[in-house]
């Protein structure tokens, strides 16, 4: 099994629209989010993307970008066949080491289904529980 993480901005077409396939697939095809809620017109500009491949198949994504309050990590996905793997950590760990010299907050809102694998990565809950897309969230801030 050959892993490879790519990073691209949303100018390479090839890379962004296999990384929209992954977020269409788990966040509108198996979570039900509406379209429009997941493009949410924020993939361009300075965003950074990063797409996972496994032997060569677009299997997870993520997505940062700053905002007033810090860097913000959203849209991260992985293909329900892959979960298994240990991907998402593996990728969210790779981003926070090219983060590791930002002079910033790191955050990011987690579903709550998945607040304790945001915890076993370094982030705590930072907030009450809220919704986006009806899903509960809750704020969560990176301890370098």
């Amino acid at each position: 099994m050959v892993l490879k993480i790519l990073s691209f901005s949303s100018n390479n077409t090839e890379l962004f629209n296999k990384a929209m396939s992954i977020r269409f697939e788990v966040f509108s095809g198996e979570q039900k989010i509406d379209k429009d809620i997941e493009f949410d017109g924020l993939d361009y500009g300075d965003t950074v993307h990063y797409l996972v491949t496994v032997d060569e198949k677009p299997v997870a994504t993520l997505r940062w970008r700053e905002t007033d309050e810090g860097i913000k990590i959203e849209r991260m996905a992985v293909l329900k066949q892959y979960r298994h793997l240990a991907i998402g950590t593996l990728l969210l760990r790779f981003v926070l080491q090219e983060l590791k010299n930002a002079k910033t907050k790191i955050y990011l809102n987690a579903q709550q289904q998945v607040i304790d694998f945001y915890k076993n990565n370094y982030f705590k809950v930072a907030s009450d529980v809220f919704y986006e897309a009806n899903i509960p969230h809750v704020k969560m801030i990176y301890e370098k």
